[in-house]
């Protein structure tokens, strides 16, 4: 005690001031400053009062306290997927509360709670004395639970030496305000649906999700310990880094609870033997499992909201106003989607970077690597310091140790920022959709497979979609009465009226016919000009814009290979319209908005009445059967031999030019999904076809989707699923070989009458081998049929 008098001396008299002996001085001090620290608190308390350190909330202001709240995301199947926030944090009622929760809180922050009009004054003296005069930090804050809440409603500012003081004075003077409005249940509530959890979370609801994954209704009393005991110091005791201080700090709280009669001894000491057990879960727009569809959305929602005011007149706040969004995305098919793109993408970036081995794809020079340079944020915070084009750019080619995303994790490497570009640019990127084709409901929306590292969305975005809108034509023409049996000339032919165009086929190969249904099997490109030509450009092009397709479509014959630039949501609606009979599914993501006190805004009912008609019943019937037939026998078999799917599928590959673009769509009877594949800049890519095609490069997406899709027990019976049939007559119009060496509508009759007579005998005898032997012998007629002489001869040996 001697010491300390000792110190107050001399902080109040130095040395040189001398009067009296020691003793004297001593009772001075002592009788003097307790009237000085008394008129100083209440000089101080006064100016605070008056305003002289900013105005205090007034009790209109304090009744009508609102917490920015974050709107969270549902999917159709009622789990939580995102969140859109300023702070994370969503508001929860007392009764929503464990009464456990809350008597750890009492326990260990404010015992007297329930005693004391906001200020509890033998704490308030133990602050004054040993936090303010002594300057003792580790004496404790002494703040009741409602000063802490008046602290985190109005957070403290910067007053320089009397800082600590002025705030304390005037959290004490909101929390009697306070008091005087709110019962103690709703200070309890208001201040755990305030308070920071560290980590970006506020508020008691988002902690209990955050790390234990449950409510904070039905949180256990160990883990409630947990996150009170953080209410300390919520980064030292956070309990995934720093598991053992937040064990010991849990512990500490069950130990208050036992001092304050909410727990006995015996229950406390079970409960501290448990081991710390964490469910962490953290849902932001970066890392819950749609990223790419919320930032879409939020766009949609803001932008709605401008539209559609609130009753008042006031728009909508979407990371404040605590809504409540439910969408059409299946989690379960969401989760399905995201691993078959990462799955596949993995795998496909390994080929690619063999692929590549030992070959540059870019120069440093390129538009692409000059473009991604330009929006990097080093590259903006450079030419903002005043740096010059020659100065950046030296700065770009200084290595730098760098964290970089990979397949394989996080890595940790020294290279230049220039380097970093060249790396990420060559990444190939995906997309992939799936939604019912009779509601439009999108059930999977995956823009990419990592929004940190990648924010552009391939759902939305635009590229060539090359073969994929094959069947758009094929179904004009069919709309146009071409038959689907109808067989076409595989020559390439260079079409004059049109600057001499001459599309090609991807495999070089040429010779014999293809029916209309074949050609568009193995997606023949000179069979598909031809389709084109003699159905008219313009009748093409009308019919393609009856979609209402997003992008520009090109008014020349070169639509029918797809170089329109279109999204993989314009493809999924129009194929919705193969599956759905003729009539175009307008997509739905949004079924119903809430807002906080859950009062809907808005509704969008259940199959929404927007969908329209592209085409007759007829047509899209014959269009899923020959789409099937692509699946059976097509560009696209390796969805039955390798990922062994079954029932009835349709679908189309595409392949841009010099393998710039993967595309693959799928239809069943009740989902149409698809698969874009490319570099985000279009010089990524494989140099050749069999690597780079959409067989090779989108379909295994679709095929690793289909495979847990059709092992969800929710949707296996669907596999026997089947389209509606098109009507007997329009499936005769079907009954057809998909190729012919030659034309068989200018075949002479007596040949093909020969043909039918020799088959028929033939599978008397069991040796007919299907269409293998046919062709043979068809093409052996057609040699003969030049050489008059041998005629007799060959049906003598064939026909005795």
């Amino acid at each position: 005690m001697e010491g300390n008098q000792q110190d107050l001396y001399s902080r109040y008299f130095p040395k040189k001031f001398s009067w009296g002996n020691k003793r004297t001085r001593i009772i001075i001090l002592a009788s003097i400053l307790p009237a000085t620290l008394i008129i100083g608190f209440w000089a101080l308390y006064f100016a605070v009062l008056l305003g002289f350190f900013g105005d205090l909330p007034e009790q209109n202001e304090l009744a009508a306290i609102q917490n920015p709240v974050a709107s969270e995301v549902f999917s159709a199947d009622g789990k939580l997927i995102g969140k859109y926030f300023v702070e994370n944090r969503t508001n929860v009622t007392y009764k929503d509360i464990s009464p456990q929760l809350v008597q750890a809180l009492i326990a260990t922050e404010d015992a007297r709670f329930y005693d004391h009009a906001g200020v509890d004054n033998r704490s308030m003296m133990r602050v004054l004395v040993k936090s303010v005069i002594l300057q003792d930090k580790s004496a404790g804050g002494g703040s009741t639970i409602t000063q802490q809440l008046a602290k985190n409603l109005y957070p403290r500012q910067d007053y320089s030496i009397l800082t600590m003081p002025v705030s304390k004075i005037r959290e004490a003077v909101i929390a009697r305000r306070l008091e005087k409005i709110y019962s103690k249940e709703e200070i309890i509530t208001l201040y755990l649906n305030t308070v920071s959890f560290g980590e970006s979370v506020y508020g008691i609801d988002v902690a209990t999700e955050r790390f234990f994954n449950t409510d904070p209704k039905n949180i256990k009393l160990e883990d409630a310990a947990v996150l009170v005991g953080m209410l300390k110091a919520n980064t030292a005791y956070n309990p995934r880094r720093y598991p053992e201080k937040s064990q010991e700090r849990r512990n500490v709280v069950l130990d208050q609870m036992v001092k304050y009669g909410y727990l006995s001894s015996e229950e406390a000491d079970s409960l501290k033997k448990l081991p710390l057990k964490l469910d962490y879960r953290n849902i932001t727009r970066e890392d819950g499992p749609a990223p790419y569809f919320l930032q879409e959305a939020g766009l949609e929602l803001k932008e709605w909201f401008l539209d559609n005011p609130g009753p008042d007149g006031k728009i909508y706040n979407l990371y404040t106003d605590g809504l409540k969004i439910h969408t059409t995305i299946d989690s379960r098919l969401q989760s399905y989607a995201e691993k078959a793109v990462k799955q596949h993408m993995k795998q496909l970036q390994k080929t690619f970077n063999q692929h590549w081995k030992n070959r540059k794809i870019w120069d440093e020079k390129d538009s692409g690597i000059v473009r991604a340079m330009k929006q990097s944020d080093r590259y903006k915070s450079l030419k903002t310091a005043g740096l010059s084009e020659e100065q950046i750019l030296e700065n770009f080619h200084q290595p730098v140790k760098m964290k970089i995303w990979s397949w394989e994790g996080e890595e940790e490497r020294e290279m230049t920022p220039m380097d970093s570009i060249v790396y990420y640019q060559s990444f190939l990127q995906a997309g992939f959709l799936a939604m019912e084709p009779k509601t439009g409901y999108i059930r999977a929306w995956v823009g990419g497979y990592n929004h940190q590292q990648f924010k552009y969305d391939h759902v939305t975005s635009h590229r060539q979609v090359g073969s994929t809108f094959k069947p758009v034509v094929y179904a004009a023409a069919l709309e146009n009465g071409l038959e689907p049996c109808k067989f076409l000339p595989n020559e390439k032919v260079s079409y004059g009226s049109y600057k001499n165009w001459s599309p090609g086929n991807s495999d070089g190969k040429y010779g014999g016919f293809y029916s209309v249904m074949g050609g568009l099997t193995h997606s023949v490109n000179t069979v598909s000009a031809a389709i084109i030509m003699e159905m008219g450009v313009d009748k093409a092009y009308n019919f393609a814009k009856n979609f209402r397709f997003s992008g520009e479509i090109p008014r020349d014959p070169t639509l029918v290979l797809g170089t329109a630039d279109l999204s993989l949501m314009d493809m999924a609606g129009a194929y919705s319209a193969f599956a759905n009979q003729g009539k175009r599914a307008v997509p739905v993501y949004i079924t119903r908005i809430e807002d906080a006190e859950g009062n809907v805004i808005a509704e969008f009912p259940f199959g929404k009445p927007d969908n329209f008609r592209v085409m007759t019943e007829m047509t899209a019937g014959l269009m899923t059967k020959m789409l099937i037939s692509v699946v059976d026998s097509g560009t696209a078999q390796r969805l039955r031999y390798t990922y062994n799917l079954k029932g009835e599928i349709g679908g189309k590959t595409g392949t841009t030019q010099d393998q710039t673009d993967g595309w693959f769509m799928g239809i069943t009877p009740g989902i149409v999904a698809g698969a874009w594949v490319g570099g985000e800049d279009r010089k990524v890519r494989f140099r050749s076809t069999s690597l780079g095609q959409g067989a090779a490069t989108a379909l295994p997406i679709y095929g690793l989707f289909m495979q847990q899709y059709y092992a969800d027990s929710r949707f296996r019976k669907t596999q026997s699923d089947v389209f509606p049939t098109p009507g007997l007559s329009a499936m005769q119009s079907l009954d057809c070989n998909l190729y012919s060496e030659y034309n068989p509508e200018e075949t002479a009759p007596d040949i093909l009458e020969l043909i039918k007579m020799l088959r028929k005998r033939q599978e008397e005898k069991g040796e007919w081998q299907e269409t293998q032997q046919e062709d043979k012998l068809r093409e052996k007629l057609d040699r003969k049929r030049e050489r008059k002489d041998k005629w007799d001869q060959l049906l003598k040996r064939k026909n005795p």
